[in-house]
């Protein structure tokens, strides 16, 4: 059984934030239809040769991300961005990170730990599963990746 490779999409800018990406990454890695070794982190990967932010800098991250993107099976993209600061809008490098993905016909699962607020019409329409909740973010220990069934929340779209 040939086991799933992800790229994990999301914000890594603050320790909360790393704390969510940890999280979904440690349920990725139980579940016997990921490759635990094969989760891409991109915040875990930074390109040494260049100064944080630089020109240099930024082409390699961007172009790294695409190949990672690009060489994995699914996209996990984890939409809590700013949570503690109230804001409920997704990172736009994620959202940006799932359109690619979309377009390359790339299965993409969201995650939330902010249960039940409104989603944008494009990744409402684009995803594949959607694990809505800290409880049922759970579940993905436990969702069959190979098989792939659709899982939708009910939510209004803005």
């Amino acid at each position: 059984m040939t086991k799933k490779r992800v790229y994990l999409a999301g914000p890594f800018f603050s320790p909360e934030q790393k704390e969510r990406l940890d999280l979904v990454a440690d349920l990725l890695s139980k579940n016997p239809t990921i490759n635990a070794d094969a989760i891409h982190l991109p915040g875990n990967v930074q390109y040494p040769d260049a100064d944080f932010g630089t020109f240099e800098w930024q082409t390699a991250t961007f172009q790294n991300d695409i190949r990672q993107i690009d060489q994995a099976d699914i996209v996990v993209a984890v939409l809590d961005y700013q949570l503690e600061e109230n804001n409920d809008e997704a990172d736009s490098g994620t959202v940006w990170e799932c359109g690619y993905a979309h377009a390359n016909r790339k299965p993409v699962i969201l995650v939330r730990q902010n249960k039940g607020i409104p989603l944008n019409l494009m990744l409402a329409g684009s995803y594949t599963a959607m694990f809505d909740g800290l409880e049922d973010i759970q579940n993905l220990a436990t969702y069959d990746f190979k098989i792939l069934q659709n899982k939708y929340v009910d939510l209004s779209i803005f």
